[in-house]
């Protein structure tokens, strides 16, 4: 994937628990790395209220300490648009 310098941009990284179930966070980052994946994200903070569209550009597995499985999973604005609260 090609970055255009000067555009809006925007990174987030997704800190989850490892869920298999349909529509959760390894079904939602399972294709990362063979295809384009898009999704909305929504940043709520004090009633203020980002939403991008982002590209999940990894994922990472780990055990965490006690025993349970993480995934990591970095994001970048997918269209240049400046994101802006609301």
């Amino acid at each position: 994937m090609e970055r255009l310098l000067l555009l809006g941009d925007y990174t987030s990284t997704w800190l989850m628990s490892f869920n298999d179930a349909s529509n959760r966070s390894f079904d939602v980052h399972k294709t990362v790395g063979s295809a384009d994946v898009t999704r909305s994200e929504s940043l709520v903070v004090s009633g203020q209220t980002l939403n991008n569209e982002v590209l999940l550009i990894d994922m990472a597995i780990a055990r965490a300490a006690d025993g349970s499985l993480t995934i990591t999973g970095p994001a970048v604005l997918q269209d240049g648009t400046d994101p802006t609260w609301s």
